[in-house]
């Protein structure tokens, strides 16, 4: 079973990093590479097995997954995770070493910079580096650090702008948002599969306009638009749906007219819990699916008052919506 598991971890190293890696590092590097070894278009791809590039052989890039790399020819790129690598008198422009033991033996030469990460470099006689020794985990470090804050301002902005919206949606649907609300309370089932099915079956009605010409604007339209609209709006249910239980403990038989407050608690609440990702997930499933199940509803002919409980009772009165 270990091993089975170590395959697949494998596979999968090989479909992320290998792109991911050569995007960031060996592109660049190819821009700078030696003229002295021209592209061959030849690009090695191991997993589970064993590597050797003979003193003979050129390649673009080699890339190993819980394997062992014996280099002895020219090789732009050298990626190799969870193995081993020996350059014996090889000559490369870049080298990538995660979690991988690397010897250099005499005669090799890297004439650009050595990536690695958890790798112990052992250089011997004449072997030879042009560049630098750089540690992937600070650099990763560095570059968390750049991107933080722009990762918590945009999250500042989307909390802000999903309050904004709640309290849009409280002024002029009060009676919807509460009525989608009381699906997620009495027919919690019916949410959850409506919002399973709202999120699968707009793939196959994707795929299927998209095969046309003239599907393609209405897919466009139903991929940019309204399927993220309506999700958006499910969280913001969700949102309603969570402040409303929240005020109704701390202040039971208080009824408001409409959820303004519930909307801000709500979505707060929301945001908070975004540290736990599949609580706010979840939450904003139970919303969207609310959402459908009640548009269902409507278009099948039956009010939100009709459509949220058994005999037409809301969770709370609400003014009439003006007309």
């Amino acid at each position: 079973m270990r091993r089975f598991v170590g395959a697949g971890a494998g596979l999968l190293l090989a479909l992320l990093l290998a792109p991911l890696l050569a995007l960031l590092l060996l592109v660049p590097a190819a821009v700078a590479a030696d003229p002295s070894m021209p592209a061959s278009g030849r690009i090695l791809i191991s997993t589970q097995g064993d590597v050797t590039i003979p003193a003979d052989e050129r390649y673009d890039a080699v890339v190993v997954i819980n394997g062992a790399a014996t280099i002895e020819g020219r090789v732009n790129a050298v990626i190799v995770v969870d193995g081993t690598l020996v350059m014996a008198g090889a000559l490369a422009e870049t080298v990538v070493a995660i979690r991988t033991p690397i010897t250099l033996e005499s005669g090799t030469v890297i004439g650009g910079d050595l990536f690695k990460l958890d790798a112990l470099v052992t250089r011997e006689g004449d072997a030879e580096i042009g560049g630098q020794v750089r540690d992937i985990g600070s650099q990763l470090a560095g570059l968390g650090f750049v991107l933080a804050p722009i990762f918590i301002l945009l999250f500042i902005g989307f909390a802000i702008a999903a309050i904004a919206a709640g309290l849009l949606v409280a002024a002029l649907g009060a009676r919807q948002a509460r009525a989608a609300g009381a699906i997620i309370s009495h027919r919690p089932i019916e949410a959850l599969v409506a919002g399973v099915i709202g999120v699968f079956a707009p793939i196959f009605l994707l795929v299927g306009l998209f095969v046309s010409v003239v599907g393609i604007p209405l897919a466009l339209a139903i991929l940019l638009v309204v399927w993220p609209l309506v999700g958006f709006l499910g969280y913001i249910v969700a949102g309603i749906w969570i402040g409303e239980l929240i005020l109704g403990r701390l202040d039971p038989g208080r009824v408001r007219e409409r959820p303004y407050l519930a909307s801000v608690v709500g979505l707060v609440v929301l945001a908070m819990l975004s540290i736990f990702p599949p609580i706010p997930a979840l939450a904003s499933l139970f919303g969207y699916g609310a959402v459908l199940a009640l548009a269902w509803r409507t278009f099948r002919g039956h009010g939100p008052a009709e459509a949220a409980v058994p005999g037409g009772a809301m969770p709370a009165p609400t003014a009439p919506l003006p007309v």
